[in-house]
């Protein structure tokens, strides 16, 4: 078995680009996922380690070093931190020419060729579901024989095998908490509406939804939920409570946990019986006799997807979601006390200056605890990326979706809507949501009632307010 680095590099200060987050980009307010699809095939690969740089706040001079000791490097990236982790690959070659890198995510998976063309530095990429490639290769498997893996062969031509058949028993992955509590320290990693320390897992992958603009259904998860069994993941939070007796909440990372209902009743009533504070990924449809299920076994929250309050957006873009189905749902979680972190995004087709006013009433309507406002952003391997190709709604030169400092930027725009008016439209977003009488007396309520959560509210706002004067600052430079 080859000795093995799993890196998520360095990148932009306050990068979050592990592969539980959505958008890779810097954030608002710091906040950092775990480096879930890392751990899972550093669990697989005896002795190997996982460095997760951003959270840790290492730098490339600090991760360096590490190269020497090494014998394989993978490397997570994505589209918005590509050209960084290439740079971050030579750098580690230069140090160990020996070493042999790789590079996996969904940037990879989708765009192999052009991938392994834009640095020699890398030896393979492996595609799809990458967990039993990585391990194949640890164990020096000849890369010719490992499914799922495209490389440079000695003759310096680029290789594409076979496709490697998507992972169908779950429950031979083994638990990542066992990697978590080797390598990662769990409080380096927080998000604003979790409570802190969290630690998050997925209990399955791929989503039944079809949404235009997410891109791990599309590339790397598929469109069918294939899941762990109820009693492998009961397991696992138990485990994970006897090594992080400090956790406060558990977030299952699924794209949408609740699209098997019944499965996360049993879950649920499982968690209840330990009396596990947790939180997931929901669409905004689950029907209130579940939610009440949910909510009774120790559910504290859901992270929504509403995008926005424009039927013919939701349409547009495939979200299987109405409008009216959505209200009843929400009023239905602020009934049981469930706390909504709601998520919304800009610019998608469709979008004019009406809609995205239509959006912002619609989010101060409904009223979740706390709201994401992100830019459209057409990864490759989307069909929202290939829509904005066709259409010219893709402006090429901003297709890596962040901009120098790692900021996300507006990268669509229309005849009637241009980048800066999307773009724009976040900030507004934000002030017209948090700056309600309504919205300013709960969170004050908040406050005061938990002096740690004061003192977190106010962090959280100083660094809004300071990564909105950086954006702003970004956009004239």
């Amino acid at each position: 078995m080859m000795k093995t680095l799993f890196l998520h590099p360095p990148s932009f200060d306050g990068f979050d680009g592990g592969a539980g987050s959505r958008y890779q980009a810097r954030r608002e307010i710091r906040s950092f996922w775990y480096p879930t699809w890392l751990a899972q095939p550093a669990a697989l690969v005896p002795g190997s380690r996982l460095v997760d740089a951003p959270p840790a706040r290492l730098r490339l001079e600090q991760v360096l070093p590490l190269a020497r000791d090494y014998e394989l490097a993978v490397l997570h990236t994505s589209t918005p931190s590509f050209a960084s982790d290439v740079r971050v690959a030579e750098a580690l070659k230069d140090e160990n020419p020996q070493l042999k890198i790789g590079f996996v995510g969904a940037k990879v998976a989708v765009e192999p060729d052009a991938s392994l063309k834009a640095s020699a530095a890398l030896d393979f990429v492996a595609r799809e579901e990458f967990d039993f490639t990585i391990r194949e290769v640890a164990e020096e498997r000849r890369f010719a024989s490992i499914e799922g893996l495209s490389f440079r062969n000695p003759g310096g031509v680029i290789v594409h095998n076979a496709a490697r058949p998507v992972l169908e028993d779950m429950d031979r992955l083994p638990f990542v908490t066992e990697v978590y509590k080797r390598d990662l320290d769990v409080d380096n990693y927080f998000i604003g509406y979790l409570k802190h320390p969290y630690l998050s897992l997925y209990t399955g992958r791929g989503c039944r939804s079809k949404c235009t603009f997410c891109l791990w259904p599309q590339t790397v998860g598929g469109h069918r939920y294939r899941v762990r069994s109820v009693g492998h993941v009961i397991d696992e939070i138990k485990l994970a409570r006897q090594y992080f007796p400090q956790v406060k909440e558990f977030f299952f990372d699924d794209d949408t946990f609740t699209d098997d209902r019944p499965r996360a009743e049993a879950i649920a009533r499982e968690l209840g019986k330990l009396g596990v504070t947790w939180s997931c990924n929901a669409k905004a449809n689950v029907p209130r006799p579940t939610l009440e299920v949910l909510r009774d076994n120790g559910l504290r929250l859901l992270l929504v997807g509403y995008e926005t309050g424009n039927q013919q957006i939701l349409n547009n873009i495939k979200k299987g979601m109405r409008i009216d189905i959505a209200r009843r749902f929400t009023k239905d979680c602020h009934d049981l006390g469930i706390t909504i972190h709601g998520t919304f995004i800009l610019g998608l087709p469709g979008e004019t200056k009406e809609t995205i006013e239509e959006t912002i009433r619609f989010a101060a309507e409904i009223n979740p605890h706390t709201i994401q406002v992100s830019l459209a952003a057409p990864y490759p391997g989307t069909y929202l990326h290939r829509e904005a190709v066709e259409n010219g709604w893709l402006d090429l030169a901003h297709a890596e979706l962040v901009d120098e400092h790692g900021v996300q930027i507006a990268p669509l725009h229309y005849p009637h809507l241009s980048h800066q008016e999307i773009f724009d439209s976040v900030e507004t977003f934000y002030k017209s949501f948090y700056f309600r009488p309504r919205k300013i007396g709960a969170i004050v309520g908040e406050m005061v009632r938990d002096p740690d959560m004061m003192k977190r509210r106010l962090r959280e706002g100083v660094e809004f307010f300071e990564f909105l004067k950086e954006r702003k600052t970004a956009v004239a430079s």
